[in-house]
């Protein structure tokens, strides 16, 4: 089991090697650049899979997000991790493709479908012991019900583990909205309990303790 310390450690060390390349290619340095995007391409495709199943469409808003980052790494200042920072153009670049897609797959849900996707692998969906495997299915289920906002801000919170500020930095919102985007999502999975599978009160337990 990896210690907290040596987690954050590491996470340190991770976000200044991300600097360090995006410095360089802030100065037009292309290796540098062409290592940010071999270690990111894979994490935002990751990212990205979970709001949309195209392979086509993820690749190209990858791709347009990376595009992004070479363009505008001089403009990075430092304020947020540079995983935020990227997220946060990821998640601006999705958007953007999914409202240009609408008109042609009105019918279509961005995310996972009631039914489930035989070829989508949930990485959470794991061989645990209940209550553990069926809070899991049923916070799959209730995600699939929320508006995107509420869905997305718990994605990047129980799924990425990233902080409120963190989240506020990829959406573009206060630490505040943040925090009431989350009450309001739990309250709406709180609702839907009896409708996806009647979980008692010690799954909104264990939903409580994941936010704490």
């Amino acid at each position: 089991m990896i210690s907290k310390p040596f987690a954050v450690d590491s996470a340190l060390a991770a976000d200044a090697l991300d600097r360090q390349e995006l410095a360089a290619a802030a100065t037009g340095d292309r290796a540098a650049f062409e290592r940010l995007y071999r270690r990111y391409f894979a994490r935002l495709s990751r990212f990205l899979r979970r709001f949309n199943r195209s392979p086509e469409l993820i690749e190209d808003v990858v791709n347009k997000t990376l595009w992004v980052v070479w363009n505008r790494a001089s403009e990075f200042r430092g304020e947020a991790k540079v995983s935020t920072w990227i997220m946060g153009i990821a998640y601006r670049t999705l958007l953007k493709a999914l409202r240009d897609a609408e008109p042609l797959s009105a019918s279509e849900p961005t995310g996972n479908t009631a039914g489930g996707d035989s070829h989508h692998v949930d990485p959470l969906a794991r061989s645990d012991p209940r209550p553990e495997q069926e809070l899991r299915d049923w916070l799959a289920k209730g995600l699939q019900r929320l508006p995107e906002d509420l869905r997305m801000t718990l994605e990047l919170a129980y799924f990425l583990g990233l902080s409120c500020a963190e989240i506020g930095q990829v959406m573009g919102c206060a630490e505040g909205t943040v925090k009431a985007r989350m009450f309001n999502a739990r309250l709406r999975l709180r609702n839907l309990m009896p409708a996806l599978g009647g979980l008692d009160a010690s799954s909104d337990g264990a939903l409580r303790n994941q936010q704490g």
